[in-house]
């Protein structure tokens, strides 16, 4: 890639969206990354230190509290970082004239429609994670409206996070399992947004995007892949049972859309890229799981 900047700050760099985008920094880069641990982005004072000493021309926030029902039991929490913490960083970069990558969430969105929800759809979340996940898109782009990028992205996953490790451990260990088969997306894997972010900033693509990997499926869909493909590449020695159940009969603290795949054909336009389908970009991510 040419024209990347030349100091960039991650953010969230402990989580699996942070890694990928360590890993797939270009060549040249003087790259800071900071964990949670080392950088709490809702402390104007810690963040106000770290643009003082390292001065970033870009940052790329991939901070969040994305536990979704979590959220519910610690709404403070969820609002500090997913709310709070992008505005700070907004103002960090407003006052020294940096860009602002930063990433958002599907579930900005009810589930209502039936179709991919483009950029322009009302959002009109149905749980805590994201309605401060909004609040916090809102305020990137409210302090920044000529020098940030949100990308909203859906069903992150990557070999040692998200739904595809979760289900992995628990498929080591449990002969049978029970998936809820009536919630649709679209799984991306981290690793290709993380390209995509890094894309989108040296491009300087002012405004909202969407990405996710393409096709649609169900969470059950996505667990039955992932113990096919586990099985075949040997990451499990046989496939367990998986059933698939209604929302109603699995309780969670959060509501969840029924449907949030996006319409992300104005970024695949903007980087002349078509993004690949789930089964396949899962099949990778596994791969690489299996040779690590």
């Amino acid at each position: 890639m040419t024209d990347a900047p030349q100091r960039v700050l991650i953010t969230g760099a402990g989580g699996q969206l942070g890694r990928a985008l360590v890993a797939a920094a270009p060549r040249g880069t003087q790259l800071r990354s900071l964990a949670h641990a080392a950088l709490d982005i809702a402390e104007p004072a810690a963040v106000a230190a770290v643009f003082r000493e390292f001065a970033p021309q870009l940052v790329l926030n991939a901070a969040a509290f994305t536990a979704v029902d979590d959220a519910e039991r610690a709404p403070e929490a969820a609002q500090r970082t997913n709310a709070s913490g992008p505005g700070v960083l907004a103002a960090a970069c407003a006052t020294a004239g940096a860009w602002l990558t930063h990433v958002s969430t599907d579930y900005v969105f009810d589930g209502g429609q039936n179709r991919p929800y483009g950029t322009a759809a009302k959002p009109q979340p149905l749980n805590v994670y994201g309605r401060t996940k909004l609040e916090g898109e809102t305020a990137v782009l409210g302090q920044l409206p000529q020098a940030s990028t949100v990308v909203r992205a859906s069903w992150l996953y990557s070999a040692r996070g998200g739904f595809a490790a979760r289900m992995l451990a628990l498929m080591t260990s449990r002969p049978q399992l029970s998936v809820v088969s009536d919630q649709l997306g679209a799984p991306t894997a981290a690793d290709g947004l993380a390209q995509v972010l890094w894309s989108v900033s040296a491009r300087r693509a002012v405004g909202l995007y969407h990405w996710c990997d393409s096709g649609v499926a169900s969470w059950y869909d996505f667990a039955y892949a992932i113990a096919n493909i586990a099985v075949d590449l040997r990451l499990l020695p046989v496939a367990p049972t998986i059933t698939p159940i209604a929302s109603e009969d699995y309780p969670s603290a959060a509501a969840r859309p029924r449907y949030s795949v996006l319409d992300k054909r104005t970024t695949e336009k903007l980087l002349g890229i078509t993004a690949p389908h789930w089964s396949s970009a899962l099949r990778t991510t596994l791969t690489a799981l299996a040779h690590a």
